[in-house]
């Protein structure tokens, strides 16, 4: 088997050898809640979660209808809810907002629940992540957020001078969008405070 380039090597049978895990600290710098009749979220000093997610958010529940993310399934079937909380990083922002041509995209508009810094790369977690809050909850990282026309409509109604920002957007976020996580343990996020983020060991699968 063909090593990768970016691969740290391989083992005696030939296998890449593993990434480590890691451990870092990150802060929580903002909580959002979506709450209202729209898309968007709004900023709350703090969040308390349940194993449901965020109680009285939208996407709040242990199961959601299956959508367009999840083709395989007949829409509208009840499936496990792994996208209960959104999160994104404000550099990721940020790169998005000048591929756009726009000052800025905010969390809000795009319906994040939670903002982080001091993560490198915050899109590209692995799945299995975990984190750890200062309150006692804990996420685990289900996987890239895709970003969607949907998001990109909500980012061009603050901007109605540029058009097919909708489209737009789901080129320039591509990589950017952040994350979706589910609870795996209650507590409460408080913005401003410390997170303990544990990534897994890594492998490259091939077949």
């Amino acid at each position: 088997m063909t090593v990768p380039s970016n691969s740290p090597g391989a083992d005696l049978f030939g296998e890449p050898v593993p990434l480590p895990p890691q451990r870092f600290e990150a802060r929580l710098a903002g909580t959002l809640i979506a709450d209202g009749a729209g898309f968007e979220t709004r900023a709350v000093p703090s969040l308390s979660v349940t194993l449901e997610g965020v109680p009285g958010d939208r996407h709040a529940g242990h199961a959601r209808p299956a959508d367009s993310r999840v083709p395989w399934y007949p829409r509208g079937t009840p499936i496990r809810n792994a996208r209960q909380l959104s999160i994104v990083a404000p550099d990721e922002l940020a790169e998005i907002a000048r591929r756009l041509g726009v000052p800025e995209v905010r969390p809000e508009w795009i319906g994040a629940n939670l903002v982080i810094e001091g993560v490198s790369r915050l899109t590209r977690l692995p799945p299995g992540t975990r984190l750890h809050f200062a309150g006692g909850a804990a996420l685990a990282v289900e996987g890239e957020n895709a970003p969607c026309r949907h998001a990109g409509r909500a980012v061009g109604d603050h901007f109605p001078s540029q058009e097919e920002l909708d489209l737009a957007f789901v080129r320039a976020a591509k990589g950017l969008r952040g994350l979706v996580a589910w609870v795996e343990r209650a507590g409460d996020l408080l913005a401003g405070t410390g997170i303990d983020v544990r990534v897994p060991e890594q492998r490259l699968w091939t077949r």
